[in-house]
């Protein structure tokens, strides 16, 4: 299968080295606007099977003219073009697949594509990130071995092993993202009624194996498309896990409206984004750089199995890859979304439409493929 990845970043340059390293992938391609850094990262891949592209995604025609290569397509872009690459994936009659990004109703424009996506016989699965993604994948596993569904409880954070302050937190994505998902406001269903709560708040403990306390809190975005999904849930939360102190420091942030996107101030004349301003401060502060991170995730699917009621558990703790020097947030991103992409290439996923991870992702081969990349998903019954 020939699969092509647009975006030479992170997470587009280590899906390009899950790609190259599987035996049913002989063509991959790596696109960027910046073509110095696709051709960067093809040189440190060094695989005859991948090649750099330059390829301004804003530009339709260009767009289309690197997409028709392929049999699928990856969408490592920023999430502002999530809509756009999969209308274009829809045009030139390929499937695709993207990391998601639930803020401003980005993945409900790509879920309303769902008939054209039918209609030209392509697959396109957006939020295929972790949180949204791999969790996504896991609660729709855990949802298919109950007779009947009432609660999901999703806790997920990437956080750096050995915290430094002031935040005790480095991001392992975009901190644009993270402003994003601190600022808007969480959904979630309680009692049956879908609502809104505030982000960073209703703080709970929680502990993982080495790692505890911590603490997780309410963010925008987790719950993705789930609640879509089984709307007749009783009880569906999304909490980010940080290390203790970190959602009362970030939300004096938020409530001093340093986090927004269309604020403004005017300073001697000059209108100026404090956003903007916070975003550099915090730049050279929040830098993984060559710190050791860890993905911590837990996936809890409550319901009824033979009249008794059970509780199917996911959890998985991945670290950095210190010999690769690739990010754990990477190892569990990327290789999720190379890993779906590639059940699609080798017909393992056969619907065509827009289907969310949850309806359309086999659970059970999806962690055998996660495990042998060194991403270790454990089940338990409780």
């Amino acid at each position: 299968m020939k699969i092509g990845v647009l975006g030479a970043g992170l997470m587009g340059k280590e899906a390009a080295r899950d790609l190259v390293a599987s035996d049913g992938v002989s063509f991959v391609g790596l696109a960027d606007i910046n073509f110095t850094l696709a051709e960067k990262a093809c040189k440190q891949l060094n695989s005859p099977k991948l090649k750099p592209f330059k390829v301004n995604a804003a530009d339709e025609p260009d767009l289309a003219a690197y997409m028709r290569q392929f049999d699928v397509i990856i969408n490592a872009l920023f999430y502002s073009f999530n809509e756009k690459v999969a209308k274009t994936a829809i045009q030139v009659g390929v499937s695709a697949v993207d990391l998601g990004g639930h803020i401003g109703n980005i993945t409900n424009a790509v879920l309303a594509l769902k008939k054209e996506a039918a209609e030209a016989g392509v697959t396109i699965i957006p939020d295929l990130g972790v949180a949204p993604g791999m969790i996504n994948i896991l609660a729709g596993y855990g949802a298919s071995k109950l007779d009947k569904l009432s609660e999901m409880k999703l806790y997920v954070g990437g956080i750096p092993v050995k915290p430094d302050p002031p935040l005790e937190y480095n991001h392992v994505f975009s901190m644009e993202g993270v402003f994003d998902h601190y600022t808007d406001p969480a959904m979630i269903i309680r009692n049956g009624l879908k609502q809104e709560v505030a982000s960073l708040s209703e703080v709970e403990n929680i502990y993982f194996d080495k790692f505890g306390p911590l603490e997780a809190f309410h963010t925008s975005g987790g719950t993705s498309t789930l609640s879509l999904s089984y709307p007749h849930l009783n009880t569906l939360e999304y909490k980010t896990i940080r290390y203790p102190g970190h959602a009362k420091k970030f939300k004096l942030l938020v409530d001093l409206n340093l986090t927004k996107k269309q604020y403004t101030v005017d300073i001697a004349g000059n209108v100026v984004n404090p956003r903007e301003v916070l975003l550099k401060v915090l730049e050279p502060i929040v830098q993984l750089g060559h710190k050791e991170d860890v993905v911590l995730l837990r996936v809890l699917v409550t319901g009824e199995k033979a009249g008794e009621r059970t509780t199917y558990q996911y959890e998985m703790t991945t670290f950095k890859d210190k010999k690769e020097n690739i990010t754990a947030m990477a190892r569990a991103t990327a290789n999720t979304i190379s890993v779906v992409a590639q059940m699609i290439g080798d017909k393992t996923i056969t619907k065509s439409g827009v289907h969310p991870p949850e309806q359309i992702v086999p659970g059970e081969a999806y962690i055998e493929e996660m495990q042998k990349r060194g991403v270790v998903i454990k089940e338990e019954v409780i």
